[in-house]
C-alpha cells in the first residue's frame, strides 16, 4: 500500500506566489486516506542562502532532513515545489533507479546559470549531482537513467545538459508505450516518477504558477505512467507544483490531480 508524504515546501520556488504551493499541497492532502498520509511541518520562514547562490538554503536543508526522517518504500511525495524530489531520492537507494522527470521546465540550471537562485529550477541538475553540493545527490543519478517528459520552456543554459538526456515530448505520449520504452531503455530495474503539474496542458489544468501551452492531458499522462508501471516497478513518485489561486480553483483541478495520484499509487 502506498504511503503519502505531504511536504508543502515553497522555499525552492521562484514564483512570487510560491506560498500558494502550501495551499495546493493541503488541498491534495484533504483527499488522501488519512491513515496512510503524513504531513510534514515545513518551516514558515524563507530561510537564508548561507553564503551560497541558492536562495533560502537553510530552510531547504531543514525540509530535506524531515523528508529523510519519514521516507518509506513506495512513498508518494506531495509538494510543494518540485525540488522535494531531490530530498526524497537522497533518502533511498538509487543504485538501480531510473528517474522520469515530467515537467514543462527541465530544471537544469546550476547556481551559476540560474536567473532566480531558486532551487526548484536546479532540481534535476542536482539529481545529476551537478548543483549546489549541499543539495546535490551523491551518488548522483547517471544521465543515461534520466527521462525528461514534456519539457517545452527551456532556457539557453539548459539546452546543452538537456541534449544529453532521453526526452519524450508531450505529443509522443499519444503512443501509449512511448514512455515505457524510454524507461526500459535505461536498463534500470526500478523507477521514480516526478510530476510537476505544469507538464499538463493549461487548457485542462490551471493551478500552476507558470502555465505553458501544448502540454499533455491528465488522462494521457496517467495512461503512460500505468504503462511504465506494468514493465518497471515503481520505487516512489512525486506530485508537485500545484498552486491554485482560490479554493474554487483547487476543486476544479483536483479531479486531474487524483487521476495522477491513482496512476502512481
Amino acid at each position: 500500500m502506498a504511503r503519502f508524504l505531504i511536504a508543502p515546501q515553497w522555499q525552492g520556488s521562484p514564483s512570487a506566489r510560491a506560498m500558494l504551493l502550501v495551499d495546493g499541497a493541503s488541498a491534495i492532502a484533504g483527499d488522501l486516506p488519512r491513515a496512510a498520509t503524513t504531513v510534514l511541518e515545513v518551516p514558515v520562514e524563507a530561510g537564508d542562502s548561507l553564503g551560497t547562490a541558492v536562495h533560502r538554503l537553510s530552510s531547504l536543508t531543514r525540509v530535506r532532513a524531515l523528508i529523510a526522517e519519514h521516507m518509506q518504500p513506495e512513498t508518494v511525495l506531495i509538494g510543494g515545489d518540485c525540488s522535494v524530489t531531490v530530498a526524497a531520492l537522497a533518502a533511498i537507494d538509487t543504485s538501480d533507479l531510473a528517474v522520469v522527470w515530467c515537467d514543462a521546465h527541465p530544471d537544469l540550471h546550476t547556481p551559476v546559470s540560474s536567473p532566480s537562485g531558486a532551487f526548484s529550477g536546479m532540481a534535476l541538475r542536482a539529481v545529476l549531482g551537478e548543483a549546489e553540493p549541499q543539495l546535490s545527490l551523491d551518488p548522483a543519478i547517471s544521465p543515461e537513467r534520466v527521462v525528461v517528459v514534456g519539457a517545452r520552456s527551456i532556457d539557453d543554459a539548459e539546452i546543452e545538459p538537456l541534449s544529453g538526456l532521453r526526452q519524450v515530448d508531450a505529443a509522443d505520449l499519444a503512443t501509449p508505450e512511448a514512455l515505457a520504452d524510454a524507461v526500459a531503455a535505461t536498463g534500470a530495474t526500478r523507477v521514480w516518477i516526478h510530476i510537476d503539474v505544469d507538464v499538463l496542458d493549461p487548457a485542462e489544468f490551471s493551478g500552476v504558477s507558470s502555465a505553458e501551452p501544448f502540454g499533455v492531458s491528465p488522462t494521457v499522462l496517467s495512461a503512460a505512467i500505468r504503462a511504465v508501471r506494468a514493465r518497471v516497478p515503481l520505487a516512489g513518485a512525486t506530485i508537485a507544483g500545484f498552486a491554485p489561486r482560490t479554493p474554487a480553483d483547487a476543486v476544479d483541478d483536483l479531479g486531474a490531480i487524483l487521476r495522477l495520484v491513482g496512476s502512481v499509487a
